[in-house]
């Protein structure tokens, strides 16, 4: 895992390149957002993290036909943490989330990730964001694997997931971790040129649209795919799938699988507690010495 501590400049070669498309971090138009970035590099996706919300502003990764059968393999193990590599102040806390009412979502799925070491990074709390408990579990677990699907029928796919941030009031949980009020899931096919983005309000009754890469700059602030011209992709359309569809899917009976323990409970809140003041008795045992 690297962390190279740059915003989206869209430069070739900043900082893992291969998790983008042709190498090109997605471009902040919106400067503002550029303010306390941090990006950091994982085995299979790549995060630009917001010290002002604690979230992604962004997740890139790449999806190909034997990555996600590779991921087909794997038995989801859930396993949140917070980020160390992300200043403590600038980062959320496992506690953020309890009882909060939101699920911890994912933007780099954990479905998605191809071998035991990628899924367990894709719980860190620096890829994920507070996600509406219904959404998180419906529309949005089928988005995911609707885009899974394309990416082996299709070979390969590059895939930016972020969040909109609009409005004059935004929720929070304990004053720290920024709600979204909007995600979007980016394609973008490079065999055919072809690109669009699934957005969807953080929200029970949230629908899906498909937009143009254009509309999504204007709407997040991102350019997901600087330098790339692509014609419309026409997006699948989301459903959820059993085992027996016969693409070892996450879903069964309708309900992602594994996707029940998103809300962390009370001992897992205390055992972070109890993790996070013995490093600190730690570092104030090493000053007393040092």
């Amino acid at each position: 895992m690297l962390s190279d501590g740059l915003a989206g400049d869209g430069l070739a070669g900043a900082g893992c390149p291969s998790l983008f498309a042709r190498g090109r971090a997605p471009v902040l138009v919106n400067r503002k957002l550029a303010t306390e970035t941090v990006r950091l590099c994982y085995e299979a996706f790549a995060v630009l993290h917001s010290g002002i919300s604690r979230t992604p502003i962004y997740v890139s990764e790449p999806l190909t036909r034997a990555s996600v059968r590779n991921a087909r393999a794997i038995d989801r193990t859930d396993s949140f943490h917070e980020e160390e590599r992300l200043p403590e102040a600038d980062r959320a806390r496992l506690d953020d989330y309890v009882r909060s009412g939101f699920d911890r979502g994912h933007m780099a799925p954990a479905g998605d990730m191809p071998s035991a070491a990628a899924q367990a990074e894709s719980f860190s709390l620096a890829n994920v964001v507070p996600q509406n408990r219904v959404l998180n579990r419906g529309l949005w677990a089928a988005i995911e694997e609707s885009v899974r699907r394309l990416a082996v029928a299709r070979g390969q796919l590059f895939v930016v997931t972020g969040t909109i941030y609009a409005g004059t009031t935004i929720d929070s949980l304990d004053g720290r971790v920024l709600v979204p009020t909007s995600l979007f899931k980016a394609l973008y096919d490079p065999a055919r040129g072809e690109a669009a983005a699934y957005l969807v309000a953080n929200r029970a009754d949230a629908e899906w649209r498909s937009i143009p890469l254009g509309e999504l700059a204007t709407l997040s602030g991102i350019d997901v795919f600087p330098g790339l011209a692509a014609t419309a992709m026409d997006l699948p359309e989301p459903r959820t799938y059993s085992r027996g569809d016969g693409a070892g899917s996450d879903m069964a009976g309708g309900r992602p699988k594994g996707r029940m323990r998103e809300e962390p409970g009370f001992e897992e809140w205390a055992l972070a507690t109890l993790h996070r003041m013995a490093r600190r008795l730690l570092r104030e045992v090493l000053r007393s010495i040092f």
